[in-house]
C-alpha cells in the first residue's frame, strides 16, 4: 500500500450514532510520498463534557467559531479522494466519517488498514493503544489530538511494515473493506423542535444542544431523556 490517507478523529464520545466529530486530522500519501495534510476543528452543536475537554484539551471556545460538519465533509472527501484509509482502530474513525458523509448526502465506502489489528498479531506482549506502541518504538507526539495521532499512526505503520511485513503476515498490510451500516437521518421536524422547547421551558432546563441542528433521532432521544428525568409537560402547558 503506497497510496492512502491516514486519518484520526476526536469526538464527543465513542458512539457514532449519538456522538459528534470535533476534530479531523489527515495525511495523504501518494506513491510513498506525503502530498498533503488536512486539519480542522468541527463545531458539534453541543457543549463538550469535562472528560472530553480533559482528554483532548479542546474547549468549547475552540469550537464555537469552527465550521459545522456539512461544511467540513465535502472538503475532507475532496482531500482524501478514493484512497484506502489508514488508522489505529480505523473502523472507529470510519464509522463517524461515514455517518457524517451519509447525513450530508454523500456515499462513503472505503477499504482500510488498521495498525491496531497489525499490532495485535505481530506484538502480542505489548499494550496495543497508540500511546503505548509509540512509547515502545520511541515515537514522540501529543496524544488525543487528531493530526498528531494521524502523524504518529503513519510513523507507527512504517515501522510495523519494515519489521513485520513478511510473506506470512503480508496480508495484514493489505487494505480490506471497511463495513459499517448507516441510514441517513434527516433533520428534526418542526413539531419535534417545538415539543423539545416546550419541555425545556416547562422544566426550566438549559438546552445541552443546538436544537436547530438536531436530527430526528437525536431530537427523539433528547426528549426521551428529559421525560425520563423530569417528566412530561402537563396538558395545556
Amino acid at each position: 500500500m503506497d497510496s492512502f490517507v491516514v486519518v484520526d478523529l476526536e469526538t464527543t464520545g465513542l458512539n457514532a450514532k449519538k456522538d459528534k466529530i470535533i476534530e479531523i486530522g489527515a495525511i495523504r500519501v501518494e506513491e510513498g510520498k506525503q502530498t498533503g495534510t488536512f486539519e480542522t476543528f468541527v463545531n458539534p452543536g453541543r457543549a463538550l463534557s469535562e472528560r472530553v475537554q480533559d482528554i483532548t484539551h479542546i474547549t468549547d471556545q475552540d469550537l464555537e467559531r469552527a465550521p459545522y460538519i456539512e461544511e467540513v465533509i465535502p472538503k475532507y472527501l475532496e482531500f482524501a479522494g478514493n484512497y484506502p484509509l489508514l488508522g489505529h482502530s480505523i473502523i472507529f474513525d470510519f464509522s463517524f466519517l461515514k455517518r457524517a458523509a451519509v447525513n450530508c448526502g454523500f456515499s462513503y465506502e472505503r477499504s482500510g488498514v488498521d495498525t491496531l489489528a497489525i499490532a495485535r498479531v505481530c506484538m502480542p506482549d505489548v499494550k496495543k493503544n497508540l500511546p503505548s506502541l509509540c512509547g515502545y518504538f520511541g515515537i514522540t507526539y501529543e496524544p488525543h489530538r487528531a493530526f498528531e495521532d494521524a502523524r504518529a499512526t503513519l510513523e507507527l505503520y512504517r515501522i510495523l511494515e519494515e519489521q513485520f511485513c513478511r510473506e506470512e503476515k503480508e496480508k495484514l498490510f493489505w487494505p480490506k473493506e471497511l463495513k459499517h451500516q448507516v441510514k441517513k437521518d434527516g433533520p428534526a421536524t418542526k413539531s419535534q423542535k417545538k415539543y423539545l422547547l416546550k419541555l425545556l421551558n416547562y422544566h426550566s432546563i438549559t438546552a445541552e444542544y443546538n436544537i436547530d441542528r438536531l436530527t430526528k433521532s437525536e431530537a427523539s432521544r433528547y426528549a426521551d431523556s428529559i421525560i425520563s428525568q423530569y417528566g412530561r409537560c402537563p396538558k395545556g402547558k
